[in-house]
């Protein structure tokens, strides 16, 4: 059975909400656009050909590899890089089996698949703090805080670490940490509406925008407000092991353009807006969303402390060792993580295991 992990269930919900709102579009089916950025084909024989696969539809996370690649940041690392659709066994999947590259993903999944055999290391962490939220419908009156849960019923997409954060929130606001849970259908938005669920998990740089601009309004809580220690959204860019050990060259190449890109969206967050928008071939994306989705990364400081990126006392796209550790460790504490058996595995795998810093650009 595919694996689903957190970011996986969350951001497959964020995908039908912004078709909810802008109508239409398969994440299966999504294909990327020829960029600005992109070579001739005569000019392409002299480039190394890479793939990058999304993690979902085409949104802000992915936002700087379609930045890089339109401003020519790949080509001047002699890269051609194929920007491609995610595959039914999943990104983790394709990278571990060298059906791609690269591809986004984050230090929790990287974590668990390393518990399943998978060779996965990753070499850029976009984001540096969470951005998931647990909410109900605003029109939900009945629920105040997450101590309100209790008893409630969850829209889940079958994760044992969702289970494990929904637990602690509820106990540590005073509730006894007891709900029940039904598999989303269509859509978190969907499932709530219908009065099959109470509750859910959503993202506030996407769904959250989703629900400000388009609605239903929500009634949102964060982890770090209710006990839930670490960084649990350490989104960023993932690559082999077989990839890093045969050709570090690649790695080094494609990591520090993607970190560039990144670099650039975050400063000019409207125009790289416009280039996801322009590039990624998807008409579901709506620029008025994405440029909000911009706003709402850069005002929260979601990539880091621009000031301290400024002035070089961080790097943007520095993997959160610390952060995400205490993560993982409060998920084994809890039971979340398996292996390939699916036994329960009751030490957390260790993030210096499983990403580096090496690559990065300084």
């Amino acid at each position: 059975m595919k694996i689903m992990r957190k970011i996986v269930a969350l951001a497959g919900a964020a995908a039908m909400a912004l078709s909810l709102a802008a109508c239409g579009g398969d994440a299966n089916t999504t294909a990327s656009a020829p960029a600005s950025g992109s070579t001739s084909s005569s000019a392409s024989k002299e480039l190394k050909k890479v793939t990058f696969m999304l993690a979902w539809v085409p949104d802000t996370n992915h936002i700087g590899v379609y930045v890089a690649k339109n401003k020519g940041y790949f080509k001047d690392a002699g890269l051609d890089v194929d920007i491609i659709a995610v595959g039914q066994a999943g990104a983790e999947h394709a990278v571990s089996t060298g059906q791609a590259d690269f591809a986004l993903s984050n230090l929790t999944n990287a974590a668990s698949y390393s518990l399943k055999g998978a060779g996965i290391i990753q070499t850029l962490q976009v984001q540096q703090k969470p951005s998931a939220v647990w909410c109900s419908l605003a029109s939900n009156t009945a629920i105040k805080s997450p101590k309100d849960f209790d008893g409630k019923t969850f829209a889940t997409f079958g994760s044992n670490e969702s289970d494990a954060v929904i637990r602690r929130m509820i106990q540590a606001d005073g509730g006894k940490g007891e709900f029940d849970k039904v598999t989303v259908g269509t859509n978190t938005f969907q499932t709530l509406s219908s009065g099959q669920a109470d509750f859910g998990g959503f993202y506030a740089t996407w769904e959250g925008v989703q629900a400000e601009m388009y609605g239903p309004k929500l009634n949102c809580f964060t982890e770090p407000d209710y006990g839930v220690p670490g960084n649990a959204d350490g989104i960023g860019i993932i690559t082999s092991e077989k990839k890093i050990k045969e050709d570090p060259d690649t790695v080094r190449a494609f990591t520090q353009a993607a970190q560039k890109g990144y670099e650039y969206a975050y400063q000019n967050p409207d125009e790289a807006a416009q280039i996801l928008v322009d590039d990624a071939g998807d008409d579901t994306l709506k620029l008025d969303f994405v440029k909000r989705s911009m706003q709402v990364i850069t005002e929260g400081q979601y990539w880091g402390d621009p000031a301290k990126i400024k002035d070089g006392s961080f790097v943007l796209g520095t993997n959160d060792f610390d952060g995400v550790q205490k993560y993982l460790d409060f998920i084994a504490e809890a039971d979340a993580f398996t292996d390939a058996s699916d036994n329960v595995v009751k030490q957390a795998p260790k993030v210096s295991d499983v990403s580096t810093n090496e690559f990065l650009g300084k």
